[in-house]
């Protein structure tokens, strides 16, 4: 009995021990990323990369945010979207506000692999310093079953080509120059549901698992050859993706995110973004199981499905 609980207060110990040296590193880390102003790179750093700057899903949301962040660092902008109205307005804006070069290039990313050659056609010739893969959406306005959605095969067709392979195609797209002048930036949007199943969000917490698998993957075959690719994991940011949330103490405006997460580039290469959602992640991780109890609860106030496969 003796011998018994010895092995447990070693254990406990071992245990202890373990959680003590994590809490540590993620304090550590942490205070290095977001709280010590002194160890950002600077717009100059980023300059150094290239003198243009593309964005994906650019005309709202964290996109519009880090285009215009993206040009006040002294960066011109390539603006991808579908809406060519929008694409115009906000590179007029680009121009006004910041005094920058502006080119826009209209394109569906839930299409097919047609819509690569008309965007390779026109980065063509731009000495590009930095992507951002930000463009992404959900197979339906709001939480809902599959099944629930109209027409599920092109809704999830249209994630998996918006979320998936427009990240994958974009990258391999401007990766060749990158490697070619030993330098540049990546910058690929996953979600703090990308480590976990997510019920009522099951295509799109899947496709961010694979921009985060993938983003970790590319980044270590190239980032020998100066390439920088980092995973940047929002909780909440106020987008059309969010349905009208306000900025409030868990929900962060774009602006301000944008211009938090790029201040952690060179520093990290997979973030939250911000200081407030990292510690709202550290949350997430520890208490697993109240999630895991809140999807069940949701489950079980949803309305059964009236559509059938």
């Amino acid at each position: 009995m003796e011998l018994e609980w010895d092995t447990l207060r070693a254990l406990g110990a071992v245990t202890a021990l373990y959680l003590l040296l994590w809490v540590t590193w993620w304090v550590g880390c942490t205070v290095y990323v977001y709280l010590l102003p002194q160890v950002r790179r600077g717009a100059p750093w980023l300059r150094t990369h290239g003198a243009w700057a593309v964005v994906t899903g650019a005309t709202n949301g964290i996109g519009k945010a880090y285009a215009h962040e993206l040009a006040r660092r002294g960066l011109n902008i390539v603006l991808i979207s579908r809406n060519l109205n929008k694409l115009k307005h906000e590179a007029k804006e680009i121009e006004r506000l910041h005094g920058r070069l502006t080119r826009v290039i209209q394109a569906d990313f839930t299409g097919g692999l047609e819509i690569y050659e008309a965007i390779e056609t026109g980065l063509k010739d731009l000495e590009i310093g930095v992507l951002v893969n930000n463009v992404g959406m959900l197979y339906e306005s709001g939480l809902v079953r599959l099944l629930d959605c109209e027409n599920v095969a092109k809704r999830l067709s249209d994630v998996i080509n918006c979320n998936i392979m427009s990240m994958a195609q974009m990258t391999a797209i401007v990766l060749p120059q990158m490697v070619s002048r030993s330098k540049g930036i990546i910058i690929n949007m996953s979600s703090i549901t990308d480590k976990r199943p997510h019920p009522f969000l099951s295509a799109y917490s899947a496709s961010k698992a694979f921009v985060r698998s993938f983003s970790q993957a590319v980044s270590a075959e190239y980032c020998s050859q100066g390439v920088i690719m980092q995973t940047v994991r929002p909780v909440l940011v106020e987008s059309s993706m969010t349905h009208g949330l306000k900025s409030r103490m868990f929900v962060m405006k774009s602006e301000d995110f944008a211009r938090q997460a790029l201040d952690t580039l060179g520093l990290t290469s997979q973030t939250y973004g911000c200081f407030s959602h990292t510690v709202q992640g550290a949350l997430l991780v520890l208490l697993p199981n109240c999630f895991s109890l809140l999807n069940r609860s949701i489950l079980k106030k949803a309305k059964p499905s009236d559509k059938r496969p």
